[in-house]
């Protein structure tokens, strides 16, 4: 899409409408395109499911109902989310990483966290290590073209934090993560994460992602498969860190794991390159001095 040339509002009613321009502009045999074009030269995307008639049911024939309507934040989002989940053969990989060592360098490193006033959360951690596995695994720092004929490897490290919200998800970025220590990088997820509450979070803040965490461990769980958030060809879920008995060889001792949800586009990646991957990020999150030299 990045050749066909039409202005902000343009492209808005079109992720809106689920059209994809590029498509549109080949089919009208030009690159610009209007918002007539949106009304008169195309159609929304069909559902790839089907008919969705039988959707429409008289729910108050069955017992009290109230309707609500939904905003068109989440109209778009769930647009999106739609034509990622039918249009992206998604695979997830499961694992979990021990972090006994990043626990007990947060404990150590509180009385300075809070003369600095930042939050040092494992999820700075975790921004970290993801910059550093994706600098070693570079075809998951990537975008596939949406005619699949072209993938687009990046050189630059921007991390991707999806915040829940009362208005909808927002995936504010922080930006070049492999250049910045833990101390900013915990003070710019914390800034982003309050002002996208506050819907504060600017154009500019968001999109251009090599891959988005997403971190429910603050809510529970203890696995889920989060759906791939295009043009990036991964995403990371996390859950809740557990206590797990391990074997030291001569008794079980309680270690501290955290849940790795690895979500990909399998056009791009196989499942043994996502199972290195993840096995390198598990090997990061376990030894921290690792991310920070």
């Amino acid at each position: 899409m990045n050749d066909v040339i039409a202005p902000p509002s343009v492209r808005a009613l079109a992720r809106e409408k689920g059209i994809n321009l590029q498509h549109l502009a080949e089919r009208l045999g030009r690159s610009a395109i209007t918002r007539e074009d949106l009304a008169t030269g195309s159609s929304p995307a069909k559902a790839p499911v089907g008919d969705t008639s039988y959707w429409e049911v008289d729910h108050a024939a069955y017992g009290p109902v109230s309707e609500e309507p939904t905003s068109r934040f989440a109209q778009v989002a769930s647009a999106n989310l739609s034509a990622a989940n039918a249009l992206i053969p998604q695979v997830t990989h499961h694992d979990r990483a021990e972090v006994s060592a990043i626990e007990a360098l947060r404990t150590q490193l509180k009385p300075e966290a809070q003369a600095r006033g930042i939050k040092l959360t494992a999820l700075a951690f975790q921004a970290k290590a993801l910059a550093r596995a994706l600098r070693e695994f570079p075809r998951f720092n990537a975008s596939l073209s949406a005619d699949g004929k072209t993938l687009t490897l990046k050189d630059y490290f921007h991390i991707g934090i999806a915040v829940d919200t009362p208005h909808g998800l927002m995936v504010p970025v922080v930006r070049d993560v492999d250049q910045k220590g833990l101390w900013q990088i915990a003070s710019e997820i914390a800034d982003l994460a309050a002002r996208a509450g506050q819907r504060k979070v600017g154009p500019d803040e968001m999109g251009g992602a090599s891959m988005t965490i997403t971190n429910l461990g603050g809510i529970g769980g203890s696995a889920f498969t989060p759906i791939v958030n295009p043009p990036e060809v991964a995403i990371l879920g996390i859950t809740r860190t557990e206590i797990v008995p391990q074997w030291d060889g001569a008794a079980f001792q309680p270690v501290p794991m955290v849940p790795l949800d690895l979500s990909y586009d399998h056009r791009v990646i196989n499942g043994a390159e996502a199972a290195r991957f993840t096995s390198y990020l598990c090997g990061l999150l376990a030894d921290p001095r690792r991310i920070m030299v």
